[in-house]
């Protein structure tokens, strides 16, 4: 059998999301009923990570133990990818030692060199493109909600980074109403959507912000300078006045519409406090969903 990697789920199947929704939402429900699971018992998960990290590190480590394996949390200063050494060698060398390899970085072209030299999988916990297993725990969450994958309309607002990237591929395999709501200059990049749109994905690009959440049944934002364009901030909090998801804009959405966001968050910039703080909205259950989804995730990966 092949090796399965998650480098984004552009490369993915809808069955085999759906699999890894399958086992997150069972693996959860045994957790509360009958406590931890062991199906990785024996198997070591290794963490290599360039960029800091609360809830993926804590997320895939808790994931890990709970399954009864371990995990390995590598810093990039430890092993100097593709400067100490070639990603293609620490990937081969690695492959002898562990189970997986999550690995969190900023090119997304590291993920998929690392995946292409492995021979155990690789899972990407986050580039600059990308951010999959942000977009399971979401789809995971958004489901328990009572709503449906393939009937509902998200309006993500703000910059099309590597979440907006992510929902955009997540929408190549379910119904989404998928509206990315952008300041001029700031849209998602050109070849993913006219991938995922040639895939089938509703994807549609939206400048006014009151016009892309009407109707919504998920109102989704991030923070507006992400990690490594801090030296952006102050130019983009004055591009992005008027994109913030406060009261008035969440009006424009279903009456029981969420809102979600990935974290962390700046109140007050991307979003009010009345909304990320108010009763629709579900980011701790997104947040505490990543655990779940990682663990369906590494189930299904190194399980089976």
């Amino acid at each position: 059998m092949s090796v399965k990697h998650l480098v984004s789920l552009a490369e993915w199947t809808r069955e085999e999301c759906d699999e890894v929704l399958r086992r997150s939402k069972k693996l959860k429900r045994k957790l509360r009923e009958k406590g931890p699971s062991r199906r990785l018992q024996g198997k070591t998960l290794a963490l290599v990570f360039h960029k800091p990290s609360l809830r993926t590190r804590v997320s895939f480590e808790t994931a890990m133990a709970q399954m009864g394996g371990s995990s390995l949390f590598i810093t990039d200063r430890e092993i100097g990818m593709d400067s100490r050494e070639t990603i293609e060698d620490i990937a081969r060398v690695m492959s002898g030692y562990v189970d997986g390899i999550v690995i969190r970085t900023f090119a997304n072209t590291f993920v998929e060199r690392m995946a292409a030299a492995s021979s155990v999988p690789v899972i990407n916990a986050l580039t600059d493109s990308f951010h999959p297993c942000q977009i399971l725990a979401d789809l995971l969450t958004a489901r328990e909600h009572g709503k449906d994958l393939d009937a509902m309309a998200v309006a993500y607002v703000g910059d099309g980074n590597n979440v907006a990237h992510s929902w955009i591929n997540a929408a190549i395999h379910y119904h989404i109403d998928l509206r990315i709501v952008h300041p001029e200059g700031y849209a998602p990049d050109n070849g993913i959507v006219a991938r995922a749109r040639s895939r089938g994905a509703q994807v549609t690009l939206v400048t006014d912000p009151s016009t892309g959440v009407e109707g919504a049944d998920i109102v989704y934002t991030d923070v507006w300078a992400s990690m490594g364009q801090e030296s952006e901030k102050d130019e983009r909090l004055r591009r992005f006045r008027g994109f913030q998801v406060d009261g008035k804009l969440m009006s424009r959405a279903k009456e029981e519409a969420l809102f979600m966001h990935c974290l962390p968050a700046h109140r007050g910039e991307e979003v009010a406090a009345e909304v990320i703080d108010g009763p629709r909205s579900v980011i701790f259950d997104e947040a505490h969903n990543r655990l779940h989804a990682q663990k369906g995730l590494l189930d299904y990966l190194l399980a089976r």
